[in-house]
């Protein structure tokens, strides 16, 4: 039996130094024994329930039937004091009411989750098993439970389980040993736990009664109350022993506590004697246990013993080593700054770093787990320190270390020492992952910082990281949003000829648009040269940004030669070239209207006729007489003969009069 591999014991029943005399029955109605943690206790005496030993009178039938029959119409009603009163009378007179009333009054008295009336709920249950167990049903009793817990009350909870053991009504486990456990953890009453737990099961055993039987999270709750609380070796091996009895068999978290109890006592025999065992139990994973042996050494002091635990792990490639949990690790560090240690803990990484495999993951090496501990723990200073003195120590830093401080610089938006400290990374030969780069470019983005983006998006790419596209779009959306157009270009033209970027027209209608807008038409018209030359494809969107641009600026003729050129490319034997709809439509003709290029015009209404794109002639009406209203024709028919006929054709079209 595995018990007999590491303990020797004969008794059962759990130290005295656990338990104490139980008060006698009714003291628990004392408010200095039933009260809440929140002061909010009820100053009314406590309701006393007198047994028919002092009473000599005995009510007649028809006064039990009155009493009971106003006990259930006050429940009914809510009427709490009339039906407590009710159940008094009929008790103090040696009578009880059915069962299913005796139980709706408690459970009526446990749901209004006031002191005084849980109280109430209190005292006639318990006075009900002594005199009438045989009323009480286990569900009434669960319901008051758990109004007990509610309260955060522990002593009333052990009582009333005690006082059902002592009138021998035997309840399943289940029905409350996790609120006993709940209500141990808060108040720290494992003392307490501990010795209805062992009553509990020593009922069981002798009664063979299997659903009084704890199960193995009861057994570990009695364990962790043991090892992490009351810190008794002695109770924790009868925890153990008593497992052994109910054929309860440990799991990691089992062992878990124990091993924590013995680093905290320095017992390093029955520490390996445990790890012997678990190997003979088969247990692959123990990551539970090794991390409780570092917080037990921690607690104790014992900091050697911690280090040797990370590098005896490391020694033994134990994959599971490599991933202690935050907490553990805060433990770590806390456990070292308490003296000091910032070259003690260095030290832990320096001598990790040499044992960890170079296939190992950034995020679960020891450099990580430890200056990200710091960082979690708001100790980003003792970060820096730490990375200094394994720099002064002229000790490889690996790449965990850096990430960690990487991303609290993130967090804080201390974008320009990250840029530094990625250079500094890169010139140690090591790489960020793409991942890391984006968080970081994109802080700098939302800090403004655009500098320091372009000088990571440049490491980035001559560290040769595959997907660069994530923080493209992340500069050119800042950029955009920022109205950068300048360094938009800038960033493109550095960026367009890497295959490893996805450049399309749409990147550069961003930036056509944003120096459209304001009003930087010559930067838009180098970009648009740029873009054609580079093979890129204009589309309807890069037209509208120019037009919209020029119009703003009344560069009318300049819409004109883009028009000229749209007209080409329209006129090519080339399916979908280029997608000519309404809104292009509407943006030429506005402006050759305002601009009085009626013969382009007339060619816009050609095309949108001949690809059935409807035209609000209002709008143009509107703007000729905004821009035009005094232009004659007999004035163009000395000019020029060509314009004079598209004026007409214009005023036709748009139904203006042709003498005006």
């Amino acid at each position: 039996m595995w018990r007999t591999k590491i303990f020797s014991i004969s008794a059962r029943n759990f130290s005295s130094s656990t338990t104490h005399e139980t008060p006698t029955l009714y003291s628990f109605l004392q408010p200095s024994i039933f009260a809440l943690n929140r002061p909010t206790i009820s100053q009314q005496p406590p309701p006393q329930i007198q047994s028919s030993s002092n009473n000599n009178s005995l009510l007649s039938s028809y006064q039990i039937t009155s009493l009971e029959s106003t006990l259930q119409s006050s429940l009914a009603t809510q009427n709490t004091d009339e039906a407590w009163k009710s159940f008094k009378i009929l008790t103090s007179n040696s009578t009880f009411p059915s069962k299913h009333l005796s139980n709706s009054l408690i459970t009526h008295l446990s749901a209004l989750k006031d002191i005084h009336n849980l109280k109430r709920a209190f005292a006639t249950v318990v006075f009900l098993l002594e005199k009438s167990p045989q009323l009480v049903s286990f569900e009434t009793i669960g319901t008051l439970l758990e109004a007990i817990k509610y309260a955060n009350t522990a002593a009333p909870a052990f009582a009333l389980i005690k006082s059902m053991f002592k009138n021998r009504v035997f309840p399943p486990f289940s029905l409350w040993g996790d609120v006993l456990i709940e209500i141990s953890r808060k108040n720290g009453g494992f003392g307490e736990f501990l010795q209805v737990f062992s009553d509990n099961c020593r009922i069981a055993l002798d009664e063979k009664l299997g659903f009084m039987m704890p199960d193995l999270a009861a057994c570990n709750a009695a364990l962790e109350g043991c090892c992490c609380y009351l810190e008794s070796v002695r109770d924790a091996d009868r925890v153990v022993e008593t497992m052994s009895i109910l054929g309860v068999r440990p799991n990691e978290l089992s062992f878990g506590f124990l091993a924590y109890l013995y680093a905290l006592k320095g017992l390093e025999e029955k520490i390996d004697e445990l790890g012997r065992l678990m190997d003979g139990l088969g247990f692959c994973f123990k990551m539970a246990f090794y991390s409780n042996l570092i917080i037990g050494y921690i607690k104790s002091g014992n900091l050697k013993s911690v280090s040797e635990i990370i590098l005896h792990r490391l020694r033994d490639n134990d994959v599971e080593s490599l991933k202690f949990s935050e907490e553990t690790y805060a433990k770590v560090v806390k456990g070292f700054l308490q003296d000091g240690s910032i070259k003690d803990l260095a030290k832990v990484i320096i001598d990790a770093q040499k044992l960890e495999s170079s296939s190992i993951e950034t995020n679960n090496s020891v450099g990580f787990g430890i200056v990200n501990a710091c960082v979690n723990l708001g100790l980003l200073d003792k970060a820096h320190s730490i990375l200094d003195k394994m720099k002064a120590e002229g000790s490889f830093v690996g790449l965990g270390v850096y990430v960690s401080i990487l991303k609290a610089y993130s967090k804080e938006f201390r974008t320009a020492e990250a840029a530094n400290l990625v250079m500094e990374i890169s010139a140690s030969g090591l790489h960020l992952d793409s991942g890391s780069y984006d968080s970081l470019i994109e802080a700098s983005m939302s800090n403004q910082d655009f500098q320091s983006a372009f000088s990571l998006f440049r490491d980035m790419r001559e560290a040769r990281t595959p997907d660069l596209q994530v923080s493209y779009l992340t500069i050119m959306t800042g950029l955009t949003e920022n109205n950068r157009p300048e360094l938009m270009a800038a960033f493109l033209d550095e960026v367009v000829e890497d295959p490893r970027i996805k450049v399309g027209t749409h990147d550069w209608n961003s930036i056509m648009h944003a120096f459209c807008k304001v009003g930087r038409l010559e930067d838009a018209k180098r970009m648009f040269r740029r873009m054609v030359f580079l093979r890129f494809e204009p589309n309807g969107q890069t037209y509208l940004s120019l037009i919209n641009g020029y119009v703003l600026a009344e560069k009318y003729f300049s819409v004109l030669i883009l028009w000229i050129e749209v007209r080409k490319r329209l006129s090519k034997d080339v399916v979908n070239v280029l997608y000519f709809d309404h809104n292009l439509v509407d943006a030429f003709l506005y402006a050759l209207v305002r601009g009085g290029y009626f013969d382009a015009v007339m060619q816009v209404v050609q095309k949108s006729q001949d690809l059935k794109i409807f035209v609000d002639k209002r709008r143009y009406k509107q703007a000729f007489m905004e821009t035009h209203k005094k232009l004659k024709i007999s004035k163009l028919k000395r000019r020029s003969f060509r314009k004079m006929e598209a004026l007409i054709a214009f005023k036709n079209w748009a139904g203006l009069n042709a003498g005006c």
